[in-house]
């Protein structure tokens, strides 16, 4: 290497002397890499009110929550990163080449400076390459180096499967996300509809109390009615009405939780927007769920189930890649390096090359390798033991919803006809009691009976709604609907 004060005027380089440019630029053109590049998070802007339709059907909810819940977007992102993951681990295949410049300046103390000079070969004679001596020196470097791993034990492999099963993983969390967001968003729409068909009840027994009210006041005005009559109907007609308030309130709850199911920010449907109406149990609804396929079929398609799996499959490959720290590893490696004097116009008899082959054996790391092997073996088995776990559970979770749908076809079928029993008893009792062969108790405790079987009704249909539907996030069916 030539080390020289004065660097000659030309231009004129080497070929080695673009590494160094290039190095410098390799810095530079880091920091100006958008923040973006860097793995810093983009600002997002909150998104806008959903157009919500006038009459909110079941399904438009559904979807309306799939794209707008922040919960499930987060889980998304979660995806986004473990397949990010999986890049990383495929880049541990790949060689890694690395580039750096750098200025060195010292500063020579002055006692140095001046003792070399004072110091000679003989008597009275003084060293001139000491007289010389700098009192500072400024030294440019420029190094490219290249590395490329052979086999490390087979941790690249073991990771990069990690990856690949969290990824599998993660989206399998992102379809429970789901299933859990689509079983409480029906639940909520239907208890929604239930409060509905409750204001729909108390409305009809208010029209009806209201009915025999004016009948009462006419008959009390013509003579032969009574006070007590018109007093009793008047009673009737505003416990109707406070019903009516009640339900309407819960409508209007079970509305702000819908809303916020459906990931709406105002926490409300908007003005003007009403559910769909509670329906007629279909014939589908009424025929009886068989225990032993809806448990397979939430053996092998629960998100959840598959989730516990990948989770097991990743912890085996972390028991392999944890193994692989007592296998030795190969690598390549090769480097470039100049250093220059004075200035920082470094020519190709400034660097100096190397290439060569290196091996890494283990020997002895204070326990920290085996403690790592043994860490990753009881974690294989914690993920074995919450999956069989999980596969207890949601056996369970799918015998008890299917004792509930099967429980709620009998109550359906049950208040059925006690519905209809007890609307014909009301009509004969309202017309004996016009023929004045009834009596006004007898009225009002058939009209009163009238309501409740008709609130019975409607819970049973409600809770055939619901228990289906708790049936089918159990199996995950939820998802393909």
């Amino acid at each position: 290497m030539r080390l020289r004060k004065n660097p000659p005027q030309r231009t004129a380089a080497g070929p080695m002397r673009t590494v160094a440019s290039a190095a410098l630029m390799a810095f530079l053109l880091f920091l100006s890499v958008p923040h973006q590049a860097l793995g810093q998070t983009p600002s997002v802007n909150p998104p806008a009110s959903h157009e919500v339709p006038a009459v909110l059907d079941l399904e438009t909810a559904q979807r309306i929550a799939l794209e707008w819940n922040p919960s499930l977007a987060a889980a998304a992102e979660r995806v986004e990163q473990a397949r990010q993951r999986i890049r990383r681990a495929w880049a541990g295949y790949s060689p890694r080449l690395e580039a750096s410049a750098g200025l060195t300046h010292t500063k020579y103390p002055e006692n140095a400076t001046a003792g070399s000079a004072l110091s000679g070969t003989g008597t009275g004679a003084s060293s001139f390459s000491s007289l010389s001596a700098p009192e500072r020196e400024d030294i440019y470097s420029a190094t490219l180096t290249a590395t490329w791993t052979l086999f490390d034990g087979f941790r690249r492999e073991f990771a990069l499967a990690a990856a690949r099963f969290d990824r599998n993983r993660t989206e399998a969390a992102l379809q429970e996300a789901r299933r859990l967001l689509l079983a409480a968003v029906s639940s909520s729409f239907h208890g929604a509809q239930l409060a509905l068909e409750n204001v729909a009840i108390a409305e009809a027994d208010e029209a009806f109390n209201q009915r025999q009210l004016e009948d009462a006041r006419a008959r009390e005005e013509a003579g032969a009615g009574s006070l007590s009559d018109v007093l009793n109907f008047q009673v009737q007609v505003n416990l109707a009405r406070a019903r009516k308030i009640e339900a309407e309130r819960d409508y209007r709850v079970a509305l702000s939780g819908l809303a916020a199911l459906m990931g709406l920010p105002e926490g409300a449907l908007g003005p003007g927007v009403r559910l769909a109406p509670l329906k007629e149990a279909s014939p589908a609804l009424l025929t009886p769920p068989k225990a032993e396929e809806e448990v397979a079929y939430a053996l092998d398609h629960r998100p959840d189930v598959k989730a516990a799996r990948m989770a097991l499959l990743a912890a085996r490959a972390g028991v392999g890649s944890a193994r692989a720290r007592f296998y030795p590893s190969l690598s390549l490696f090769g480097s470039l390096e100049g250093n220059r004097y004075g200035d920082a116009h470094l020519e190709e008899d400034d660097f100096a090359s190397s290439v060569g082959v290196r091996m890494t054996v283990p020997l002895f790391s204070g326990g920290e390798d085996l403690a790592s092997y043994r860490e990753a073996r009881h974690a294989e088995r914690e993920a074995d033991h919450a999956l069989r776990n999980l596969l207890a559970e949601a056996a369970s979770q799918v015998q008890s919803a299917v004792a509930r749908v099967l429980a709620a076809q009998e109550q359906l079928r049950l208040q059925r006809r006690n519905a209809r029993l007890v609307l014909q008893t009301r009509d004969l009792v309202q017309k004996e009691y016009t023929a004045g062969q009834a009596s006004l108790v007898r009225l009002t405790q058939a009209q009163r009976d009238l309501v409740q079987a008709q609130s019975q009704l409607a819970q049973a249909r409600h809770s055939l709604e619901d228990a289906w539907v708790q049936l089918d996030a159990a199996t995950g069916k939820i998802l393909e609907r």
